[in-house]
């Protein structure tokens, strides 16, 4: 028999007591979990989310939770606590519409919980994460600035918004009357204006949790592409990043997109670890 042991609890705050210091023992690698979660405790009453650790020896050696989508989101597992994992939630009746995690994590749950239900694992996302080394501004530096988004900005930001999230498919759409409940209503945004003032590219990064800030999302409209708005306002929205005291900065990227991984090596992202999301049947 195995010695880990797997725990559930539906109450953030018993949840954040056992296992806060596990996820912030790395924050880099915990950066969605603790910015999720965060999020949830500063917002509570919102989406009911299941809550769970996994203990090895009395500590906590893994962490994960299962939204109202019944996607689970874990830390990284090693293939044997993913059988524990795929086995505790198979046992308790648990249904899962897919899994987030770690590549290899990944990859180890879905063909454990495959084993377990016979739910086919398709895998639909997979993903760099990326942590700032040292910030290298782009040159040529492209014509405009970088600056803050503030409160006047508001329909503008909304607007760029709703466009990123058609742009690469996401759910659901964002618009004035959604922003207050959106992922991106708690985030920081910076512009990258054109000379005019006209913003062209945007930024976003999270709050600083455990030293650890995130950037996401970073868009340009496809008709201002190739002019290296991108990189500048990746730059200035690091650079807010390391100026709030941030240790850890990372930011998500689509393997398939060669130009944006490029771009971020060149600004000094260092590509630490791969991600997986799958789907089961």
């Amino acid at each position: 028999m195995r010695p880990e042991t797997c725990h559930l609890t539906e109450n953030l705050g018993d949840f954040f007591v056992r296992a806060e210091g596990f996820l912030h023992s790395r924050p880099a690698l915990h950066n969605t979990p603790l910015t999720v979660l965060e999020k949830l405790r500063k917002l509570p009453g919102g989406e009911a989310i299941v809550f769970g650790w996994m203990e090895r020896g009395g500590e906590v050696c893994a962490t994960f939770y299962l939204r109202q989508s019944a996607r689970l989101s874990v830390t990284p597992l090693s293939a044997g606590q993913a059988e524990v994992l795929a086995a505790y939630l198979a046992g308790l009746g648990r249904s899962l519409a897919g899994v987030t995690a770690e590549h290899d994590t990944a990859a180890a749950f879905a063909e454990a919980w495959h084993q377990r239900t016979n739910a086919a694992p398709t895998l639909t996302q997979p993903l760099h994460l990326y942590r700032l080394g040292t910030l290298t501004p782009p040159e040529p530096r492209p014509a405009g600035r970088g600056r803050a988004v503030g409160e006047p900005d508001r329909a503008q930001l909304i607007r760029m918004c709703s466009e990123f999230v058609t742009a690469v498919g996401e759910v659901p759409a964002v618009d004035a009357d959604s922003w207050a409940s959106s992922r991106f209503a708690d985030r920081h945004f910076t512009f990258w204006e054109a000379p005019d003032g006209t913003p062209v590219s945007m930024a976003a990064r999270t709050s600083m949790i455990a030293g650890m800030v995130r950037i996401d999302p970073v868009y340009t409209p496809a008709r201002l592409r190739g002019h290296g708005y991108a990189g500048a306002v990746t730059v200035e929205a690091s650079r807010a990043a390391l100026a709030a005291g941030a240790k850890d900065v990372v930011l998500y990227t689509d393997p398939a997109n060669r130009t944006s991984n490029a771009l971020y090596q060149r600004i000094g992202y260092v590509r630490i670890t791969d991600f997986a999301v799958y789907d089961f049947a």
